[in-house]
């Protein structure tokens, strides 16, 4: 039996693993980085030890390191989590050659599988070897890992390359290994997959079918379980091939077989050899616990011969610190609140306080809600996150309650590009036109007779600047003999976290919270404005910003001041949170100043380029021009 199990992963992963061992009386120990030390996920378990560092190169994906830790902590199982090592065979085998159980599938169905260009072989399926213009769209995969890093679809060949390049480094920073391959990219599917879970005895489960359509960057936004709309002959076909493939590996434990539907066939995409990050809609659905099945197999236990019948329809989201709005740029700071109202799973690995930064994945946690039906599923989840509050960095959290919503995804129509079709819709500011009221009034309550010391004298006119939504808002009260009162509404109360308004007779009541400058009024984000701008505080004309923190990766091929560019052309990547970032010349013009430099660490705001607009007829133009390369 397992008594102490090291979870070789991080945040919401590890806090989940440890969530099961603890119910199964398993002790348990954690690892860290130095930028994780005060993480939750350290906190949690019984014992944590420090890997030096905070690249996932340095820490997490160093097996050697992570088998040491566990042996110096004395114990005698290793999880992998998702993500990092999780699919690495040769970390699967340091740590059995420790004499620790493992556990997951076995080193050699790993090698089979994880490696997405092996998978297709065993599967009768080939990688493309060369591309023409007639393959076109293909996409840049990441033999290894998964969660979108490491992909790229391709739709010109003339940037083939540069996207080999920037998929390459992006799948070496978040899984040690730098292989890609190019296979047709099939437009207008739908991602559906097939939970497995295996023991040591010969049996198989297929647990039902996943769709996990939409996805921004290739990675999984949405997730439920069964996928709708699907066909008892198709469903029947890919638990066929999910045992199929699980049976041709000799696998064990728990994993993912996904397919993309297609005119109503299914094509194989991939195996993941490890727990999926959607796995909860699953448990929810059967009604079980994937981890302690996990761990129940790695000690011998025999699963029955049949999985339990399914029940009902649960839905995930999965919430990011990121800007859906602004090229789903990823956000940090500190996380001052996350609450989630009852009667929904939360799985996240924050707490309030918590500071969420550069170095990993912007998800801060997954909703889940279950119900008999479909439709109450959505309701019921859509409901729950409409009443989150999420005090800090921008989410995407108005995103999914929109999403949710949307009539193509409540339909079931839905496929792999939703959100190229409708992310403008989905992020269009509706801000509550009575938000930058509530936090005025909420300011002004001490100049009030509502905080004491109010006078019986004449008021002026007050007025606050919000920016709210990207616009700036400007609104006006006044403190009179009865209070705070503003035009068109009748103040009930205000307070430092409470504001009541009357609008045309029905009461609205708006909770106020305060960090800094920020202010959050029920779900609105709002920044409030000094009264006098300050003019110093402008950029140039043509100024590119970071648009997050982050490492200058690359600068675009003989990138220099004094080179002219063209409108959009990308000039520097970032890596920020394992995602590499372009940032292009947001006009045609000339280089007059470059500050990035390969390596730089920078903030949001960082001034890291300038690019002056075209010269006029009596101005000379620039002497050098720059020629795209991606």
């Amino acid at each position: 039996m397992i008594t102490t199990l090291l979870v070789a992963n991080r945040g919401e992963i590890a806090c989940r693993v440890f969530r099961t061992c603890r119910e199964l009386g398993i002790r348990t120990v954690a690892v860290h980085s130095d930028a994780d030390e005060n993480a939750l996920h350290t906190r949690v378990a019984d014992a944590a030890v420090r890997l030096p560092g905070a690249a996932p190169s340095d820490t997490y994906l160093r097996g050697d390191l992570v088998v040491k830790a566990a042996l110096s902590a004395g114990a005698d199982a290793v999880h992998p989590g998702y993500g990092f090592l999780s699919e690495n065979a040769g970390f699967a085998r340091a740590v059995t050659d420790a004499g620790l159980r493992w556990i997951g599938p076995p080193p050699e169905a790993i090698e089979a599988m994880a490696s997405k260009t092996r998978a297709k072989k065993l599967m009768g399926l080939e990688p493309l070897s060369t591309v023409t213009a007639e393959d076109l769209p293909v996409l840049v995969k990441a033999a290894s890992g998964g969660g979108g890093r490491g992909m790229r679809v391709v739709r010109e060949l003339a940037h083939l390359d540069a996207e080999l390049t920037a998929a390459r480094a992006e799948a070496l920073s978040a899984f040690g290994d730098g292989e890609v391959f190019v296979e047709p990219y099939l437009e207008g599917g739908r991602h559906v997959e097939v939970q497995i879970l295996a023991d040591t005895h010969g049996t198989v489960w297929a647990l039902g079918t996943r769709d996990c359509s939409l996805q921004r960057r290739h990675q999984k936004v949405i997730e439920e379980a069964p996928a709708p709309g699907l066909s008892p002959g198709l469903v029947g076909e890919l638990h066929e091939l999910a045992v199929r493939a699980a049976r041709a590996v000799d696998y064990v434990g728990a994993g993912t077989v996904e397919f993309l539907i297609a005119d109503g066939r299914a094509h194989f995409l991939e195996m993941n050899t490890r727990l999926q990050v959607e796995h909860p809609v699953t448990e929810a659905v059967f009604g079980i616990d994937l981890v302690a099945l996990q761990i129940r197999i790695a000690e011998g236990t025999a699963l029955e011969s049949d999985p339990p019948p399914a029940s009902g329809h649960a839905v995930e989201a999965r919430l990011y610190a990121e800007d859906a709005a602004h090229d789903w740029a990823p956000q940090t700071g500190a996380l001052h609140r996350l609450a989630v109202p009852e009667g929904v799973r939360l799985d996240t690995g924050y707490t309030d306080g918590d500071p969420i930064g550069i170095h990993y994945d912007p998800m801060l946690a997954k909703v889940i809600a279950h119900a008999p039906t479909r439709a109450e599923a959505l309701r019921r989840l859509s409901g729950a996150l409409e009443r989150t509050s999420v005090h800090g960095p921008v989410t995407n959290r108005d995103l999914l309650v929109r999403s949710l919503r949307h009539e193509e995804f409540v339909s079931g129509r839905m496929d792999t590009g939703f959100y190229e079709r409708h992310l403008d819709e989905l992020t269009r500011a509706t801000p509550d036109p009575y938000a930058p009221l509530a936090a005025a009034l909420s300011d002004a309550h001490g100049r009030s007779r509502f905080g004491g010391g109010w006078r019986n004298l004449p008021s002026q006119p007050q007025t606050r600047r919000y920016l709210m939504d990207g616009t700036e808002h400007e609104v006006h009260y006044r403190h009179t003999r009865d209070g705070l009162t503003a035009e068109g509404v009748r103040v009930v109360h205000a307070d430092a976290a409470l504001v009541v308004l009357e609008i045309d007779g029905v009461q609205r009541r708006f909770a106020i919270s305060r960090y800094g400058d920020r202010i959050h009024v029920g779900p609105a984000t709002l920044t409030a404005l000094p009264r006098f701008p300050d003019p110093t505080a402008q950029q140039a004309p043509g100024s590119l910003l970071a648009p997050m923190p982050g490492t200058v990766v690359r600068l675009a091929e003989g990138l220099a001041a004094g080179v002219t560019v063209t409108a959009g052309q990308p000039l520097v990547w970032l890596e920020a949170m394992k995602m590499e970032h372009k940032i292009s010349a947001p006009s045609a013009g000339t280089l007059s100043a470059l500050h990035a430099a390969p390596g730089q660490q920078v903030e949001v705001g960082t001034l890291l380029a300038v690019v002056e607009p075209p010269q006029g007829p009596d101005r000379p133009g620039p002497s050098r021009t720059l020629q795209e390369t991606t």
